[in-house]
């Protein structure tokens, strides 16, 4: 298959570039291992981790049409009340981490509906559930990649001037031979006050594999006992209070140690306060939102610390310890599930809440967990850029300061510096930074000329990877490179050439900024000084990815 744009991955960033470069009039092709479009909004299961003023301008227009669009799929189809019918800013499951809490089988079909009328025009054609096995470069540029269906087998050679690697653990830089970093670099390396003293490539941030639960009074809804159960049921990292299997946990930026029941009250009471419980955090369909005839539960979906899991890296590891990590991690989820319907300590006395049921059909399964695991870090490029802790971390700027000007800016994004615990061992990092921008150099790499990231993949560092991999900052990374590609194409130039001539770098700032409406700077007061928040938006922020 032949076209102007071949994207391996179909998560926000995949999808994004995709949607930009058919919009712009290129031909694309998009393939995505899973059923589903939407990566870590989707398949992953988890709610978009966005920053306060994602309903003004800072957000893209063309992000702000897959909100509105989950939004009016609830209005559509679902019988809310009034009062929620009739919310401009209608968040269904009233969850405390985003203003937007839905369910991730929502929000596949709202992105379906996006691509389709470029499906229809033949514009943009989608290879589901194929993944990349190899590639083949003629020189410094990628000359082909074949993907394998993962239903048929059966292999497709994909040929494009230019490919992008949206791929959730960045799976053609290897393949490609294209310059990367895995894990941890040395402080030295970019004078990063939070980065360890020696690079580790084993330092990984803990995936998760999440998973859907609905309270079902009135119910027995207990699965078996899991395999690994009692592994998980006892085993206490060195940086933990106890086995996970536990409402005890750590809080991120203090690193105090604190407890959060899974419901702060009775199931059915309000909460109004994003610490107090579990379940409210991540809450995806409320019944407060709903006609009290509707059948059905309230939803949440466990991303919660008790999940995390960090015994063993995904990446420089082999197929075959890659493959046990991944089970492992599959077996801690269905045990924390068991431990939740057994054991856990009911806040009104008793133990265990076999009332919880498992909702795999709200994530594409029949198991109950997420289609795929939530990966917090990815191979990341060698870039002609490298955004680091110095440019956006507020302890290393200074108060006031606000972030790194970047005059190649191709978007915006804002969330705090993130990790989570580590398969090195190494605790939460959660620490402050500015608003930041997206610089163009952090998306080429420094050889390989027509293969760009569009994932958690650029060039940041191990540290600063820990604020651009979220949601909305995903899909503006995505709708630069598409738009990139276009102007590449255009102008008959390669990426590198467009960051280093000015007016080549202008022409692309022109068309996001004028054509597609994308913010490429903060107002100066908000890249300065962060205003306080309203109580339910601070959840944005620690310990939420």
């Amino acid at each position: 298959m032949h076209a102007d744009l071949v994207v391996i991955g179909g998560g926000l960033g995949g999808v994004a570039a995709a949607l930009t470069a058919a919009r712009l009039g290129r031909r694309v092709v998009l393939t995505e291992r899973s059923p589903w479009l939407g990566g870590q909004l989707t398949t992953q299961g988890v709610p978009p981790d966005e920053h306060a003023w994602i309903e003004g301008p800072a957000a893209s227009p063309s992000y702000t049409e897959l909100r509105e669009g989950i939004r009016d799929h609830y209005r559509r189809f679902y019988p809310l009340t009034e009062e929620a019918a009739a919310d401009p800013h209608l968040n269904p499951g009233a969850g405390f981490v985003s203003r937007l809490c839905a369910e991730p089988r929502v929000a596949a079909l709202v992105l379906e509906q996006l691509v389709s009328p470029l499906l229809a025009s033949g514009r943009l054609q989608w290879l589901r559930e194929h993944e990349p096995v190899a590639a083949t470069r003629s020189g410094d540029q990628v000359a082909s990649v074949v993907v394998r269906s993962t239903r048929t087998g059966a292999e497709t050679r994909l040929v494009a001037p230019f490919f992008v690697d949206a791929t959730e653990l960045g799976d053609l830089l290897p393949m490609a031979d294209v310059e990367h970093v895995v894990g941890a670099e040395s402080r030295a390396e970019h004078g990063e006050l939070h980065a360890p003293e020696q690079a580790d490539p084993l330092d990984q941030q803990a995936i998760s594999w999440c998973c859907a639960l609905e309270w079902a009074p009135g119910q027995d809804n207990t699965i078996p006992q899991p395999e690994r159960y009692s592994f998980f049921a006892t085993q206490v990292a060195p940086f933990w209070p106890g086995p996970q299997l536990s409402f005890t946990d750590v809080e991120p930026i203090s690193l105090a140690r604190r407890t959060r029941p899974v419901f702060a009250g009775h199931p059915d009471q309000a909460v109004t306060s994003h610490d107090k419980d579990l379940w409210h955090y991540r809450r995806v369909l409320a019944r407060r939102h709903l006609s009290p005839d509707f059948p059905g539960g309230e939803i949440t979906l466990v991303n919660w610390p008790q999940i995390d899991y960090w015994e063993a890296p995904l990446l420089g590891v082999d197929d075959r310890a890659r493959d046990a990590a991944l089970e492992d991690s599959r077996q801690l989820t269905l045990s924390f599930v068991h431990w939740l319907q057994t054991a856990a300590p009911r806040t009104e006395g008793g133990t265990g809440y076999p009332e919880l049921r498992l909702r795999g059909d709200v994530l594409g399964t029949s198991d109950g967990l997420a289609l795929e695991p939530y990966i917090r870090e990815s191979r990341r490029i060698r870039a002609l850029f490298t955004v680091h802790e110095g440019h956006i971390g507020k302890e290393m700027r200074g108060e006031g300061t606000g972030s790194e000007v970047f005059e190649d800016s191709v978007g915006t994004g804002y969330y705090r510096i993130d990790l989570h615990p580590s398969t090195a061992g190494r605790t939460y990092v959660d620490i402050d930074c500015f608003p930041f921008q997206i610089p163009l150099g952090a998306l080429i790499p420094v050889r390989v000329s027509n293969l760009l990231p569009a994932n958690k993949n650029i060039g940041t560092t191990h540290i600063t990877n820990g604020a651009y991999r979220l949601h909305p900052v995903e899909w503006s990374i995505g709708e630069a490179v598409g738009a990139l590609v276009s102007l590449c194409h255009d102008e008959d130039v390669q990426p590198p050439q467009v960051h280093a001539d000015a007016k080549l770098r202008s022409r692309l700032q022109r068309l996001l900024a004028d054509d597609l409406g994308v913010t490429l700077a903060w107002d100066e007061s908000i890249r300065r000084n962060l205003p306080e928040l309203d109580a339910p938006i601070a959840a944005v922020g620690p310990h939420s990815g």
